[in-house]
């Protein structure tokens, strides 16, 4: 439990990242995949039925035994609040209503903020598109951990509780390491928040606020679908920066373990990148991915 790992410091890559280059080729070959660069309208009845299924968890929670609210927080609050996460991913790319709606994309995504607790959908938004941008850069790319998060959490044991605190790394890294001015979005998110959580307090009760957020600690941190944060950019192959994820558990999240089609195609929704993958397959059939049944 104690053993240290055998590096000491982070994997340095100097070239660019590969997926504007494989972008262009691919569309070369394959321009029919621009048609897939559409708006997905399923996302708001999905996003809609998603908010109202934690509603009803609120109700059904406010009266049990503590035990139970945050077993259920675990395993079922989680499962909604994670894959919601990935929901306002979806949105911060404009899937809901499309690149010339931007606004009512941002609007949405308070909205699939609520049940999370902590606003987050702003913010989220402001940081990924430097993600994409600037994928690996040092100080620019929130994504990748500090320098002392790989020189502290450097045992079995310390890297178990760095997997528990993801969800606070995440939230507090953007800060200390690229702190952007707060916007007018950001404050009318966290207000619009603060408003939700004082009503779900008054009206159901104290035990379904902390349903919904130890759902969304639990959901990020130590949880089976947690697993690609650390599967789509830690470098496990030298050379290889970002990695797939073909498994089932895309069920629950829209498809972002199809991460380097993702990257290669962000305007693409994620229920189509398993389209782009069979389009163009020799592309990616070969690139160190991860599968699970």
């Amino acid at each position: 439990m104690g053993s240290r790992v055998s590096r000491e410091d982070f994997e340095w890559v100097y070239t660019d990242q590969p997926h504007a280059d494989r972008r262009q080729e691919i569309l070369a070959k394959y321009p029919e995949i621009k048609s897939l660069m559409k708006p997905d309208s399923n996302l708001i009845w999905i996003i809609i039925m998603m908010v109202l299924t934690q509603l009803v968890a609120f109700y059904l929670v406010k009266d049990l035994d503590w035990k139970w609210v945050l077993f259920w927080a675990y395993v079922f609050g989680s499962c909604i609040n994670h894959s919601m996460t990935l929901a306002i991913h979806e949105i911060s790319h404009n899937f809901a209503f499309g690149h010339h709606k931007a606004l009512w994309n941002r609007w949405f995504g308070m909205f699939a903020n609520l049940p999370i607790g902590v606003p987050y959908s702003i913010s989220f938004k402001r940081y990924h598109m430097d993600h994409h941008r600037y994928l690996g850069a040092d100080g620019i790319d929130v994504d990748i951990p500090t320098d002392f998060e790989g020189w502290f959490f450097c045992t079995t044991f310390r890297k178990f509780l760095w997997v528990i605190l993801q969800p606070l790394f995440y939230a507090f890294r953007p800060l200390l390491i690229n702190p952007k001015p707060i916007s007018h979005l950001e404050i009318i998110n966290t207000v619009a928040q603060i408003i939700f959580d004082i009503i779900v307090y008054y009206v159901f009760g104290i035990k379904s606020l902390v349903y919904m957020l130890a759902a969304s600690l639990l959901g990020l941190g130590l949880h089976p679908i947690s697993g690609h944060f650390i599967a789509e950019h830690y470098m496990f192959l030298k050379g290889y920066e970002t990695y797939s994820y073909y498994g089932p558990l895309n069920l629950l999240t829209f498809n972002v373990g199809y991460h380097n089609e993702h990257h290669d195609f962000p305007n693409v929704p994620g229920k189509n990148l398993p389209l782009v993958r069979k389009i163009a397959a020799e592309y990616y059939d070969n690139l160190p991915q991860y599968n699970s049944s």
